[in-house]
């Protein structure tokens, strides 16, 4: 037998080479690589799943292709059902991740309590805890039916077994670092072990119609560990979030091939597991302070129903040499930006000053409509002057200072008339657009400060 040759892999994207690196050329994580034995890229058990996915015929004018009828059915918990488009799609391979004890597990037992009273097979196969164990939190969370079977394992050819015996509508596996496949010598959560893993429980979703959920662990950037094709593999991606110490958890749709990407469901975590919360925009902005400087209200919108947000701002003057920009859930280039539009456009002079942005929840806002609300939120802290309370406000803005559209302003406007917002601060052409008497429209920032303060 030859002498096995050893790679290294990085664990963020799955790049190979001979040699270890501190830096991966593909994805730029650093300290990323770890040593494995070089096995197939697919083994011929998880080539199934991409021979299965291959239609193997002559190429259709788009025209021709019949539609694929997808047949939905609701898992039980309404906001759930809501930021996955509408229920589970029979087939449906789902990702969820998530840190340690942030509540994936207890997620997944009560969806597995709600499928069952249905009348569907779950089997719910764990590498992490042992039947007791989950028996044990089943109870505590009243989720006990005879429809839900429990198998302790970390051999996937076994839970194949299981699985192909069973027949479940529903699989969970819990989680794919802990599950390892004979047919390969790398060590279970190696990337090579759980792209395979991740092949075989799709290969299997597509032939049974069953749909699988995988939980994925995540590594210190909050990203879900192990090879980026993980990603592209299942239909749907969620990452469960939440601040330590906080009671309230967010589930986010980062990818879905069967709805809108960007939806939010939002739980409260109580002694008896996850509660929903019907109303984000309600729990988001319930806490707010109308009597202090700092803080105003921004309709975010990523997927189809708008959520309200509160934007905090904190500025006072710095003792240090080099000032502190920090923001929280919101981008620190883009917090840059904001500072030098606001010197140079509106003679608001921070080169002095240390400044902190947050948005309240734990959210994290990657859009350009947020713009607006950090400068105004900014501008009140260093007035000390407070927004009026009945304010609103979105819009991004440009580096001379004007103020641009942006998508689904009609929907943001309506989400903030829905809680009784009476003055919604928007860019010019949507004011225009919408005609609205609760609507004030901009086209520079320095007019809009100059009308709120």
């Amino acid at each position: 037998m030859g002498k096995k040759k050893t790679i290294f892999v990085c664990t963020s994207c799955g790049y190979q080479s001979g040699r270890w690196l501190g830096r991966c050329p593909s994805c730029g994580s650093w300290n990323s690589f770890t040593e494995e034995v070089e096995v197939p890229q697919v083994t011929p058990k998880a080539r199934g799943v991409l021979n299965f996915l291959s239609s193997g015929s002559k190429p259709l004018p788009i025209t021709q292709a019949e539609e694929e009828a997808f047949v939905r059915f609701p898992s039980g918990i309404e906001v759930f059902d809501h930021a996955i488009g509408g229920g589970l799609v029979k087939g449906q391979v789902i990702l969820i991740g998530g840190e340690p004890g942030i509540g994936k597990s207890t997620l997944l037992l009560q969806l597995s309590h709600s499928l069952a009273r249905e009348g569907k097979k779950v089997l719910y196969a764990s590498g992490e805890e042992s039947v007791n164990q989950i028996h044990l939190r089943a109870k505590r969370l009243k989720a006990l039916n005879e429809n839900i079977f429990v198998l302790s394992e970390t051999v996937l050819e076994k839970i194949e077994e299981v699985a192909q015996e069973l027949n479940p509508d529903i699989l969970i596996l819990d989680s794919v670092q802990t599950v390892f496949s004979a047919d390969l010598e790398s060590s279970a959560g190696s990337v090579s072990q759980v792209r395979e893993v991740t092949y075989r429980i799709t290969e299997f979703s597509k032939k049974s119609g069953a749909v699988s959920f995988i939980v994925g662990h995540v590594n210190k950037e909050g990203q879900i560990a192990g090879p980026k094709v993980l990603e592209h593999i299942v239909d749907t991606v969620l990452q469960f979030e939440g601040e330590r110490g906080s009671f309230y958890r967010i589930l986010k749709v980062v990818k879905n091939r069967f709805g809108p990407a960007g939806e939010v469901a939002v739980f409260k975590m109580t002694s008896f597991g996850l509660e929903e919360v019907p109303e984000p925009s309600a729990f988001f902005i319930s806490e707010r302070n109308i009597d202090r400087a700092g803080t105003v209200i921004f309709p975010y919108t990523e997927g189809t129903k708008p959520v309200l947000l509160e934007v905090q701002a904190l500025v006072l003057p710095s003792v240090y040499s080099t000032p502190q920009r920090r923001s929280e859930g919101f981008n620190p280039n883009r917090l840059s930006l904001i500072l030098a539009i606001l010197e140079k456009e509106a003679n608001i002079f921070l080169r002095d000053k240390d400044v902190f942005v947050n948005i309240v929840g734990g959210m994290e806002v990657d859009e350009p409509g947020v713009d607006l609300a950090v400068a105004l939120a900014i501008t009140s802290s260093v007035k000390n002057k407070p927004i009026p309370p009945e304010v609103a406000v979105f819009g991004e803005l440009g580096l001379t200072g004007e103020i641009r559209n942006v998508y689904f302003a009609k929907a943001r406007v309506d989400e903030a008339k829905r809680f009784g917002f009476k003055r919604i601060l928007v860019p010019k052409s949507v004011a225009e657009e919408l005609k609205d008497p609760t609507v004030e429209g901009y086209s520079h920032i320095s007019q809009l400060l100059e009308a709120v303060f």
